[in-house]
């Protein structure tokens, strides 16, 4: 069960199975708006990934929505106001409704960098929400070459017959993700796993393909690529 911290007062919340509402309350298009847009993605993939069904809504203007789909994030959907439960996700400054609220920190550099967009989408999200992420050279290039040598590490793995992701690593995955969404855990945990020779590849493989259901990476677009 996802655990979520309610910044209204500082305590966990869980959140229980039945319909959830996701709100991404943003202004502007600047990149701490499209941060915000992307918790409320992951949040959303984290929910369903758990078996709760989920409603994602927002309103970001023509531009916001434009990086947004640039980085895979889901586009709004209709509200279903006084059915299932709402979660906020603002902006630190931001207001919302009553409700659970989650608050995720300003982010530093344009929504519209030449980075490549699942490298931005990764510098974010290898930030704890609730600290700022400086979006500068060094971060996102780190971000991209993580993303070029995970994709095609996966893509090798690929090749190897499938096997079942270990228990241990599942739950290690899902207790990340479920506590307070920490998405830098979960990708601590497939580093890990990259680099543990004993999992075979096949493991390996359905460990990413499994994780990347939470972090829409796209991390299994090279397999079938010619070298």
């Amino acid at each position: 069960m996802l655990r979520i911290i309610d910044a209204r007062n500082g305590e966990p919340t869980d959140v229980r199975p039945g319909l959830v509402r996701v709100h991404a309350h943003v202004t502007g298009a600047d990149t701490s708006a499209l941060r915000v847009l992307l918790v409320a993605d992951v949040l959303a993939r984290a929910l369903e990934l758990g078996g709760t069904p989920v409603v994602t809504v927002a309103a970001p203007s023509a531009a916001l929505r434009e990086h947004a789909d640039a980085l895979g994030i889901r586009p709004a959907e209709p509200d279903t106001p006084g059915l299932g439960r709402a979660l906020h996700v603002v902006g630190v400054e931001d207001t919302a409704p009553d409700g659970v609220r989650i608050e995720v920190a300003p982010a530093t550099g344009p929504a519209g960098t030449a980075a490549p967009p699942s490298a931005l989408r990764l510098a974010l999200l290898a930030r704890p929400r609730r600290r700022p992420a400086v979006l500068d050279p060094a971060a996102l290039t780190a971000a991209h070459d993580m993303l070029v040598r995970w994709r095609r590490a996966v893509a090798g793995w690929a090749t190897h017959p499938s096997r079942p992701i270990p228990e241990q690593v599942r739950h290690e995955l899902r207790t990340a993700w479920e506590d307070d969404l920490d998405v830098p855990a979960v990708l601590q945990v497939l580093e890990r796993v990259e680099g543990d020779d004993e999992l075979p590849e096949g493991a390996r493989f359905e460990t990413y393909a499994y994780a990347d259901r939470l972090l829409g990476l796209d991390l299994a677009r090279e397999i079938g690529a010619r070298a």
